[in-house]
């Protein structure tokens, strides 16, 4: 079972990976940064995903990280709400996780 639930942990950072680089991309630079260049930001995704499911949390979540963090504002915080619903569209509540959960960050 163990084996299930890392594969599925990876497969759910994966998910939320490709969203955060191909459909947030704050620093903007394509396919010249690192596929890994936002994954510190994957485990608090990950926790709002899995709490609150808030659309603004996590639009606010992405304009702040921008802003403050990685120094990129986007113009007006209403930018992130496709990238935010395509965070939620994201399946990060399966089998595993109403049993335990996943280990991400």
């Amino acid at each position: 079972m163990t084996d299930s639930r890392e594969s599925r942990a990876a497969k759910i950072q994966d998910s939320i990976r490709q969203v955060l680089y191909h459909d947030w991309n704050p620093i903007g630079f394509g396919d010249a940064l690192p596929e890994d260049e936002y994954d510190s930001y994957i485990a608090p995704v990950y926790r709002i995903l899995v709490g609150s499911r808030s659309e603004q949390e996590l639009i606010d979540f992405l304009f702040s990280t921008g802003r403050d963090t990685i120094g990129v504002p986007c113009e007006s915080p209403d930018q992130l709400r496709p990238v935010a619903r395509r965070l939620l569209e994201l399946d990060v509540i399966g089998k595993f996780e109403r049993h335990g959960g996943a280990d991400i960050g």
